[in-house]
């Protein structure tokens, strides 16, 4: 068992205090970590650069191409994925420009850092 003065981890579970949980991953540059489902182009995380209409610029964004270990994306935003090693997201892009969003989520800092941890998808 390994103790900090924020998180617990138990057999290789990290348990977070749970008023941390809940807290808005920080900003980078001003932006904010954000999840994107749009009409036709998937879902997106990433960090939200700017917003017109339904049109969307993102930052150091990732696909959410397969996620398992949360039963929908409002929960992969606030909790992350129980199940990292099941998910399908390919490898970070500096920039991508999304037209018809029609959903976006604040994610929390626990579930920015659990999307970050799942390895990069390539065939």
């Amino acid at each position: 068992m390994e103790i900090n003065a924020n998180t617990v981890t138990i057999n290789g579970v990290e348990y977070v205090e749970k008023s941390k949980a809940s807290e808005q991953a920080p900003l980078k540059d001003g932006m904010k970590y954000v999840i994107v489902r749009t009409y036709s182009a998937g879902v997106f995380a990433g960090y939200l650069e700017s917003r017109t209409g339904t049109e969307v610029v993102l930052r150091n964004a990732r696909r959410i191409w397969y996620w398992s270990g949360a039963a929908s994306l409002s929960q992969l935003a606030t909790d992350g994925t129980s199940n990292p090693k099941d998910c399908k997201f390919p490898c970070e892009v500096s920039r991508v420009e999304l037209l018809n969003a029609i959903e976006i989520l604040d994610v929390t800092e626990k579930a920015k850092k659990s999307i970050a941890s799942v390895k990069v998808w390539e065939q």
